[in-house]
């Protein structure tokens, strides 16, 4: 069953809102997913890249998140969220469409790969960083998990399709001119973004604030909280092993276990089926078990299959996908429950600071990641990187495991103070 039904069923599709959010982050995905086989395979098809450039290519796409990921925050909190989500989307699809215009032309070049990385990642921090930030206003607080399900959902379900359509675009008309797809799907998210009516008043700043000082706030509130502390430390290791997987998986499935463009998106397809049962999971498993259990159950059951990444090979690439599928389920299941309790936790006025401080610390791992995956394959062969990898996953719910939430079936309700409210004495 494919998941709009399963949204409808729950009402959200009768907010004209919700659906054209819904309908700009479904376009937006499915080119950017088209692009995470296509850019990679730009440079190590077209260009002949060697192992630690496109990790480093990896790299730029994230680095964003540590050069300007604290201070977005404080910026998003003072601007209306549309029409920033909006700009961003232009800023992503223009810089993409750059690609396929040099690639025609015979001068594209690593330098201006690395370039464009940088400028989308920029404008995907602020998009994201806003976009979380932007939910809340069109959801009530018991409907963020339904609503992040249908995201995720709705990203699980591109993650399918996105990579098989991409490497078939590559093989049939090269690397270059498959990243159109993307800055197409940009420029139709920023459409459909345009198509919400709702009123949205720009943010008044406290009297006295300053860019230092929102970030400060921003800080103490997350690193403040017990619950999202370990939530940042756990999501941090995670993406840091995940960015070794995706700086070295293209490498290592084109140059090792020989893959073609079509094939290799093809099984990037199938492996995420399991983001996308994750997805429609997520909401029935937090009822059943607990929104609590389920942030630490699902890397725990679900990371040991990372094993599987360095035992695969040519003729056995089945086990990499077997193990990407199961992975990735549990990462959605995950996040699906620890981004609707943070949405839930954060006073309104806050929750820009609160994401992008999260973001900072949890996605300003992944170009170390990248980095070090890319050093790694480079200096020892890629599936020496595969195997720092799996290592790492088995690492990753050791923070949950040695925390609060170990004892807790349910999160629980944000206090008055989290929420930024006051109670009348008398």
């Amino acid at each position: 069953m494919s998941p709009l039904p399963r949204v409808a069923a729950g009402g959200l599709l009768r907010m004209r809102e919700f659906r054209f959010l819904l309908a700009g982050a479904a376009a937006g995905q499915a080119g950017a997913q088209v692009t995470l086989v296509a850019l990679p395979l730009v440079a190590v098809l077209e260009l002949d890249a060697p192992a630690f450039q496109v990790g480093l290519l990896t790299a730029a796409e994230t680095a964003a998140f540590l050069l300007v990921g604290l201070p977005a925050g404080a910026w998003v909190d003072r601007m209306r969220k549309l029409p920033l989500l909006i700009r961003a989307d232009v800023v992503r699809a223009l810089a993409m469409a750059t690609v396929p215009l040099a690639g025609a032309a015979g001068v594209l070049t690593m330098a201006q790969l690395y370039a464009v990385a940088l400028v989308t990642g920029v404008a995907t921090v602020f998009f994201d960083v806003a976009h979380q930030s932007y939910l809340p206003q069109l959801l009530p607080r018991d409907r963020l998990v339904a609503g992040n399900g249908a995201l995720e959902a709705v990203r699980s379900t591109s993650q399918v399709a996105g990579p098989g359509i991409g490497g078939g675009l590559v093989q049939l008309v090269g690397a270059h001119l498959a990243i159109v797809a993307n800055a197409f799907g940009y420029a139709l998210s920023a459409l459909f973004l345009l198509g919400i009516r709702r009123p949205e008043s720009t943010p008044e700043p406290a009297p006295g604030a300053s860019l230092r000082a929102d970030i400060a706030e921003g800080l103490r509130f997350v690193l403040g909280h017990p619950l999202l502390r370990v939530i940042a430390v756990t999501t941090a290791l995670g993406n840091f092993f995940t960015a070794v997987l995706m700086a070295t998986q293209t490498v290592f499935l084109v140059r090792v276990a020989g893959l073609e463009p079509a094939a290799l998106g093809l099984m990037l397809s199938v492996s995420a089926v399991g983001g996308l049962a994750g997805a429609l999971c997520a909401g029935r498993l937090a009822g059943r078990f607990g929104q609590a259990r389920i942030i630490w159950l699902s890397p725990l059951v679900t990371g040991p299959f990372a094993l599987l990444w360095p035992l695969s090979g040519k003729g056995t690439t089945a086990l990499f996908a077997l193990a990407s599928g199961v992975v990735f389920f549990g990462a959605v299941v995950y996040n699906v429950a620890q981004v609707s309790f943070r949405q839930s936790l954060c006073p309104p006025r806050l929750l820009g600071r609160m994401n992008a401080t999260l973001r900072f610390l949890m996605w300003g791992t992944l170009p170390l990641g990248a980095l070090a995956g890319g050093a790694v394959a480079g200096a020892y062969g890629t599936r020496a990187a595969l195997w720092l990898c799996a290592a790492g996953f088995l690492l990753v719910p050791l923070p949950l495991l040695l925390s609060p939430l170990r004892r807790m079936r349910d999160l629980p309700a944000p206090t008055h103070e989290d929420r930024g409210e006051t109670v009348a004495t008398g």
